[in-house]
């Protein structure tokens, strides 16, 4: 769908397409609003396709007393867990205690203590040196006293913007990506009354009407509306990460630590048949139009980081892959250390115009609640809407459609695994119905030695709005992040899956391999082969 072909008048206008957005959108389609998702790039192209992965709670965000913060991730952690299995997955992790480093075996029992409290169940529990060496024997030995192990939990981040923005089509909302608003208009009381918006691929612009405009842009939502707060401004941090293959050590839980050299918390976990390493959080200062990219000292940083807590393996950037970089929306009063900023969210309403920004992956559901709540007394007043007093997810409309609810769950498939069953159903919600029927065996292969499998490749063609090869590669199946050079080894069968959907002629996909592999290698390569 084009610009060109969506009615002009809507309740609701959503700018943004990663995590905070696509929640908006998913809420707001669901209480029955006329709601339109604009993005100006692709849908997660920004922070929601380059996060850590993790839905969690924030045990580190205990140290800093911020219980609430803490109680209400962990209940979104549950919820998600329990809506989109196959997406959202269980994941142990694993902190090893020593006496000369880090955190010590007391202050872990009483934060983790906490935690489970707040989870309303246990969370943890206390491991010997001798079973922790059982669990990961090249950890680092040298004054290792135990270790505790605790729950989170894990996403394909980019997977599940698109679970939300797909649904929420599927439900009757409009979504568009490489769409860029360009102009707010106001009435003469200067309350919201129309956008102006930007086909970037066609130069078609449209103007929409709407009462109502929720800002969800991230680290760009002050390019929209200035913080009202003097002195309190949004302040872009970068954290990155490195990719390496399951293979340099097989792991089934995440090993968190202190880094050797701030005390930060570091991790390395594994994640559709690969290892990711991270994470940094240093001032990003570069243009955030622009793709951001692991720098050298960031990947100097994290080896450090590795080489002090797995001292045997002799990992290095050569065994690298890939590099992530996402760019975090951190409210910030006053520049304090990066790590010590908060991760609490904000909302501005301006006649029409709410802004929402800040917050963490996994309460991306309560930052789009606060906004709707914000944007209520500027939509249709016969809609349901009393469920939105939910400030910091109090109270909760009704859940998802889980894959248990879905009747085609019980279609019978004696071919596909339960295990492929349930990633297709959590990726793809409804779709996935269709997904299983309509392919044969062989589809549902691995590509190479990933979690990812090739009837996703021509779903993902013919069904999930793909401009670019990079959409497809880094931000669908997300085989850039995991194979070697990008997957190009790869590109010539995926264009031949891809061909019966894509329009592009032999010419569009020469350029678009090039022009793939050319972004791949300045901003995903490893960080040391890098032209």
């Amino acid at each position: 769908m084009q610009l060109i072909d969506t009615a002009n008048t809507f309740d609701l206008v959503i700018i943004g397409g990663g995590v905070t957005g696509a929640g908006v959108f998913h809420e707001a389609v669901n209480m029955g609003l006329k709601a339109i998702l604009l993005e100006a790039k692709d849908f997660s192209w920004g922070t929601s396709s380059r996060s850590s992965k993790m839905v969690h709670g924030g045990l580190r965000y205990l140290k800093e007393g911020k219980f609430l913060l803490t109680r209400s991730a962990v209940r979104e952690r549950e919820r998600l867990l329990k809506t989109y299995p196959g997406l959202v997955n269980p994941l142990n992790f694993l902190m090893p205690i020593y006496k000369d480093h880090g955190p010590s075996k007391s202050s872990m029992k009483i934060g983790l203590s906490i935690y489970s409290f707040l989870a309303g169940q246990k969370q943890h529990q206390s491991f010997t040196k001798n079973q922790t060496l059982e669990f990961i024997p090249q950890i680092r030995k040298d004054n290792l006293v135990s270790s505790v192990g605790f729950k989170d939990a894990q996403v394909d981040d980019a997977r599940l913007v698109l679970r939300l923005i797909n649904d929420g089509c599927l439900a009757g909302g409009v979504a568009l990506n490489y769409t860029k608003v360009i102009g707010i208009e106001r009435d003469k009381k200067g309350h919201v009354a129309a956008i102006n918006a930007l086909d970037t691929q066609t130069g078609h612009t449209a103007e929409l009407k709407t009462k109502a405009v929720i800002n969800a842009t991230g680290a760009w939502a002050e390019q929209f509306h200035p913080s009202p707060e003097k002195r309190h401004h949004l302040r872009p941090l970068r954290g990155s990460h490195l990719i390496f293959p399951k293979s340099i050590l097989p792991l089934d839980r995440v090993i968190s630590f202190a880094h050797p050299n701030d005390l930060r918390p570091a991790f390395m976990f594994p994640w559709n048949g690969c290892n990711i390493l991270g994470t940094t959080e240093v001032d990003h200062e570069n243009n955030l139009d622009k793709e951001p990219f692991v720098t050298e000292d960031e990947a100097s940083y994290l080896i450090d980081g590795l080489q002090f807590i797995l001292p045997g393996l002799d990992i290095t950037l050569k065994n690298c892959v890939a590099s992530i970089a996402g760019i975090r929306p951190i409210l910030s009063k006053k520049k304090k250390k990066a790590s010590k900023e908060s991760r609490e969210h904000v909302v501005w309403e301006d006649k029409g115009l709410v802004t929402v920004t800040g917050g963490k992956l996994t309460t991306f559901r309560i930052l789009a609640l606060d906004a709707l709540n914000a944007a209520k007394k500027y939509l249709p007043k016969h809609l349901e809407t009393k469920h939105l007093k939910t400030k910091s997810g109090k109270k909760a409309p009704k859940p998802d459609m889980t894959p248990d609810m879905n009747p085609e769950m019980n279609l019978d498939f004696p071919n596909i695994s339960e295990n492929i069953r349930q990633r297709l159903y959590g990726r793809y919600g409804q779709m996935a119905g269709e997904i299983l029927k309509n392919n044969d065996d062989k589809s549902f292969s691995p590509i190479a030695n990933t979690s990812s499998l090739w009837v996703e490749i021509s779903h993902a063609a013919q069904h999930e709005n793909i401009h670019n090869l990079s959409d497809l590669m880094l931000r669908r199946v997300r085989i850039g992040l995991f194979l070697p050079h990008g997957g190009k080894a790869y590109l010539d069968k995926i264009e031949k899956i891809c061909k019966p959907f894509l329009s592009w002629d032999q010419e569009r996909w020469a350029n678009e391999k090039t022009i793939y592999i050319n972004l791949w290698q300045k901003y995903y390569s490893p960080p040391n082969g890098r032209k």
